[in-house]
């Protein structure tokens, strides 16, 4: 589950997302047991409003639309007592980004996690397929975390992607580490890849957080560069004209990334 951003400062006003990139602050479970004072439940409940406003807000209007002010008049405040818990705009579309991939994460978790262990392919499958329902479900949340309202929030000079990676990315390498383990994986070597490529995929795979091989990790860009495509024909509806029914596609592409993986799909 991803934790919530980090106070920089002990006072209510600097206890913001100030500045704090992708930082998190600790979830619940790793917070010393404590009761909170009456100031630190009502702002974790302010927090918490104003991150469920916005967020319907992009699900009824689009991610264009979320903006302090809007929110504020959700949740009964004014903007500029809005500004002090998230520090603007900025701030307030960086927590919602991390609620939104915190839900999504669990959601393609669970659907993973609904099939046999040993049963890779069916579990990639599954997975994938649950990242583009979710897509298609929630266009204004997808914008957020992977389309146009995403590039205006990388514009703020945050680099929020590493949380998609990190979260969603580190998911999927759990089936690919054990693919590789079992020596299932095909995978091109090190020296097969141009070296600035070699360093990029590099760093994807320590953001990931796994121990794999860099042409593991090189596996796995390949097949998200296919399935964001896909993604983005989905939701966006490019050649809706041509292609009003995304699945035969999305089947076909499915067929076509287990067998890179090697283990090609039962049906």
């Amino acid at each position: 589950m991803i934790r919530q951003l980090t106070d920089q400062d002990s006072d209510l006003r600097a206890g913001s997302t100030r500045g704090v990139g992708v930082a998190m602050r600790p979830s619940a479970e790793e917070e010393p047991a404590r009761s909170l004072t009456r100031r630190e439940r009502l702002r974790a409940e302010l927090e918490r409003d104003a991150i469920t406003a916005a967020r319907a807000l992009i699900a009824s209007q689009g991610a264009e639309a979320l903006s302090l002010s809007a929110v504020a008049r959700e949740v009964g405040v004014t903007p500029p007592a809005l500004y002090r818990y998230f520090e603007g705009k900025a701030g307030l579309t960086l927590a919602v980004y991390e609620a939104v991939t915190s839900d999504f994460v669990v959601i393609v978790a669970k659907a993973a996690g609904a099939r046999d262990p040993e049963d890779f392919g069916g579990r990639l499958y599954a997975a994938t397929r649950a990242v583009l329902d979710w897509s298609v479900a929630n266009p204004g949340e997808f914008d957020l975390l992977m389309g146009a309202g995403y590039a205006r929030l990388v514009a703020s000079g945050r680099h929020v992607d590493e949380v998609l990676v990190r979260e969603l990315g580190g998911l999927f390498g759990q089936t690919f580490a054990e693919l590789w383990r079992r020596g299932v994986l095909p995978y091109p070597s090190e020296d097969e890849l141009e070296p600035r490529l070699r360093a990029q995929v590099a760093a994807y795979r320590r953001l990931m957080g796994h121990d794999y091989p860099v042409g593991v990790a090189m596996v796995m860009i390949t097949c998200w560069r296919q399935i964001y495509g896909l993604l983005c024909m989905a939701v966006y509806g490019h050649f809706a004209s041509l292609f009003d029914d995304h699945l035969p596609l999305f089947e076909s592409m499915m067929d076509d990334l287990l067998a890179l993986c090697g283990v090609p799909r039962e049906r």
